[in-house]
């Protein structure tokens, strides 16, 4: 495969993959690859875990995937293949058999893979599938070909939204194919709503014009531009009779056509007056024109026709220029886009003077660059106001690098920033663009945006887009981000309190939420109402309280408080947790508090029955935040020891303990029969056990399994297997702990006799408000003897169950 230029295109060889870390959902199981493809059949991406082999095929991959096969059986038909099994086996759905390129985009959503045409995700969409097993950890995209070379183009991955989620279409924006090839560019995307001029609308207009041309004997006065003139040609504007270029031997209609192939690309001239043209072109040197009228003319000789006395009208038009990259820049050929940027740099020819207040001079520009991007720019500059006749313009709350960055578009039609991060200048070009009404520049902008969106990014752009109306659908990808992030974004800084109500309202809400424990969301909202510059904890504002009013301490965000209070799912907190809260000074000064608090207390002694008969979202885990791991049989491989095994899916299973994914100690010193390894091993062992030991004054036996720093489980069953020998227990309490010394019980067992053979398999579910708490250490403990009268806790395998993450 090779690397075409910069753009993001390839070709890949048969039978081979691309990968790359610029092709990685920024979410796991959540992101949308749009691209263009260049393909006889079989276009095929794959997405994986971890990126495979440029070598590799999808064929030949053994880890979990998923597979999508645009134009399979030699172009008739759509596949997706999960993990190499074909699972949709589509006709009449395929890449059409063509050796331009065409849209696509493929998105995947928690299992939902949907396939479109086009540029835009959520649009014409082709076929969608949900695979009723979702894998949740494809992140890497390959891009791949069966028995033809395929090319690739304009490749982009961006996140991915839920289906009912604001589309892509109603972001409004003027966008044409780049690189376009064919008519295919003029077929798709026009520029609907889209207020930009073009330069053929000043075409001998008076409107910035500082050029003019006095033509014939009649002296017939016709405006023009100097920037457009100079760009196209060689005018000498120096000698000019003040501002006019004098053509006495010139008739207006031959002027007239030069003019018009300059500002449009093509004219029309009579026959006989080609030589005319032909000469007036060589004069200004504009060479486009010049080759065109010299072809035309050799033709005409070489048929040896007179053109004399001929009035027919020729159409002479250019054959397009390469360098203009996209559609949407107002210049065609024959004007120079590279002298264009140049005039920009050097100021040349420029009839306004760009400042930003308090950061001073910015660039020497163009009204007419200006008014044709921009129609409040053109409103400016003609409404009669000062702005329309004063040299100089000045701009508030604009930042210079900023507003460069917008003269830069507007002069060569490229948004030139760093693609691997969001900087406030792109954030604040972004407002520009919108104040401006630059409608492409704005979709350029929230691309760029979604595409490298971050936890440390997502506040500030989110304050700037909640104000915009066309960008809903970055601002929906910003609330998810922050959702998802929600630890780190409401604690790495206090940025957040800045949000509107609404927007932070809207973030509460979200069903993706992820949180280490509903403390942090408590926190979050406190920290928000009192507008504060750093974190607080419940407990510090509860402090407050004991010499500040709630009307003190809140100030006008007080009445938020019985908004935002209700989206802390209290009822997950551990109970002694909410014992202290019950007695707070929160509760005694905010009603809403005390009922939500006495609601989820209830909710703890009630146990599992209230779990199963309430509904409502203060009574549910937060689903989404965590990797289901589901018991479905003993001794099966869905727990998180086995998943620890393979590095959470990374590769092949081997011993946790050996890989270091996990640690497990026991009551007793390590020893043949106390092997941390054989606890977690597949493999059956005749005698394993913890040993007795005093704690408190107290005989004790336990095994404890720590699932490391960076991770969590919300236990809701468990798996242990009984070891070769008789001494069963019969009473024991499984704990969770996030610090491995204050523990909180899960299951108590009493007098249970579900063990009763050697080597036997036991598995109890665990209910109530403690399946419903995240921890990360978990402790087996014998409460009494064993049948064997001993505190031998001889079990040798244990395995875990739930919500992981």
């Amino acid at each position: 495969m090779r690397v075409e230029d910069k753009k993001r295109s390839l070709t890949v060889a048969p039978f081979k993959c691309a990968w790359g870390e610029e092709f990685r959902f920024v979410e796991a199981g959540r992101g949308c690859i749009a691209f263009e493809a260049s393909a006889q059949n079989d276009v095929t991406l794959v997405f994986r875990e971890q990126p495979g082999s440029q070598h590799y095929h999808y064929k030949m991959d053994s880890s979990r995937h998923y597979a999508v096969i645009l134009g399979s059986h030699r172009n008739k038909r759509l596949k997706i293949e999960v993990d190499g099994r074909t699972v949709v086996d589509e006709a009449g759905v395929g890449l059409c058999r063509s050796s331009s390129f065409q849209s696509y985009w493929i998105s995947i959503y928690d299992g939902l893979i949907s396939i479109g045409q086009g540029r835009h995700p959520n649009n014409n969409v082709l076929f969608q599938w949900l695979d009723p097993d979702p894998n949740r950890n494809v992140q890497y995209v390959g891009l791949s070909s069966w028995d033809k070379h395929v090319g690739y183009r304009n490749i982009s991955v961006l996140p991915s939204a839920p289906q009912n989620s604001i589309r892509w279409s109603q972001i409004e924006y003027a966008y044409a194919e780049r690189h376009g090839e064919g008519d295919h560019a003029k077929n798709e995307e026009s520029k609907d709503g889209c207020e930009q001029r073009v330069i053929a609308d000043f075409l001998e207009s008076w409107d910035f014009s500082d050029a003019m041309f006095v033509i014939g004997s009649e002296r017939k006065v016709v405006p023009a531009h100097k920037i457009v003139l100079a760009a196209s040609g060689e005018f000498d504007f120096i000698s000019m009779s003040g501002t006019a270029i004098e053509l006495p031997s010139f008739s207006y209609p031959v002027l007239h056509s030069l003019l018009e192939y300059i500002y449009t690309g093509s004219t029309q001239i009579a026959e006989w007056q080609l030589d005319s043209l032909l000469e007036l072109s060589l004069q200004f040197k504009v060479k486009p024109l010049v080759k065109r009228c010299e072809e035309m003319l050799d033709c005409f000789t070489k048929m040896d026709n007179d053109l004399s006395e001929s009035s027919r009208k020729l159409e002479v038009s250019s054959s397009g220029s390469k360098a203009h990259q996209v559609d949407y820049f107002p210049f065609k050929a024959p004007v120079s886009v590279q002298k264009i940027k140049q005039f920009l740099a050097s100021g040349e020819h420029s009839d306004i003077n760009i400042f930003v207040s308090g950061q001073g001079f910015v660039a020497k520009a163009h009204k007419l660059v200006l008014s044709l991007w921009s129609m409040p720019f053109a409103k400016m500059f003609t409404n009669g106001m000062k702005e329309s006749s004063a040299p100089n313009v000045f701009f508030e709350d604009a930042s210079a690098e900023a507003f460069s960055l917008l003269l830069q578009f507007m002069y060569s039609g490229e948004l030139k920033v760093d693609n691997r991060y969001i900087t406030p200048a792109l954030v604040q070009l972004l407002l520009l663009s919108d104040q401006f009404g630059i409608t492409v520049l704005q979709f350029e902008c929230c691309k760029r945006i979604m595409e490298f969106l971050s936890e440390d990014t997502v506040c500030s752009v989110l304050q700037a887009v909640s104000s915009i109306p066309s960008c809903k659908l970055l601002e929906e990808m910003c609330k998810q981000n922050f959702a998802t992030h929600f630890d780190y974004c409401t604690t790495a800084c206090t940025d957040f309190v800045l949000l509107d109500e609404a927007t932070f309202k809207d973030i509460l809400q979200q069903g993706d939420m992820t949180v280490t424990s509903e403390e942090k969301v408590l926190d979050a909202i406190l920290t928000w109402c009192m507008e504060a510059c750093e974190t607080f904890y419940w407990s510090s504002v509860d402090k407050l309280l004991s010499t500040s009013t709630p009307e003190q301490l809140f100030g006008e965000r007080l009445t938020a408080i019985n908004t935002l209070l209700p989206f802390v799912r209290f009822p997950l907190m551990p109970p002694s947790l909410l014992q202290r809260m019950e007695k707070s000074n929160l509760a005694k000064h905010i009603q809403l508090f005390r009922q939500l608090v006495a609601e989820a207390i209830e909710f703890s002694n009630a146990g599992a029955w209230m779990m199963m008969t309430n509904k409502c979202e203060r009574f549910l885990h937060r689903r989404s935040s965590y990797r289901e791991l589901q018991y479905i049989s003993d001794g099966d491989n869905n727990g998180v020891i086995y998943y620890a095994g393979t590095s959470f899916g990374k590769h092949q299973w081997i011993n946790p303990v050996l890989a270091k994914n996990i640690t497990v100690t026991a009551s007793s010193p390590n020893s043949r029969y106390t092997d941390p390894k054989a606890l977690v091993s597949k493999s059956y062992q005749g005698t394993c056990f913890a040993g007795p030991r005093d704690e408190d004054g107290k005989k004790c036996s336990w095994w404890m399994v720590d699932i490391g720093q960076d991770h969590q489980l919300m236990c809701n069953y468990y798996t242990v297997r009984q070891d070769g020998s008789t001494a069963f227990m019969r009473s024991w309490v499984l704990q969770g702990s996030m610090d491995g010394e204050n523990w909180t019980s899960l299951i108590v067992n009493e007098d249970e006799r579900a063990i009763c053979q050697p080597g036997q398999f036991a598995s109890w579910p665990i209910t109530g408000p403690a399946a419903l708490l995240p921890f990360r250490f978990f402790r087996l403990a014998l409460t009494g003897p064993t049948t064997s009268n001993t505190w031998n806790l001889c079990i040798c395998f244990l395995e875990l169950y739930g919500y992981f993450r």
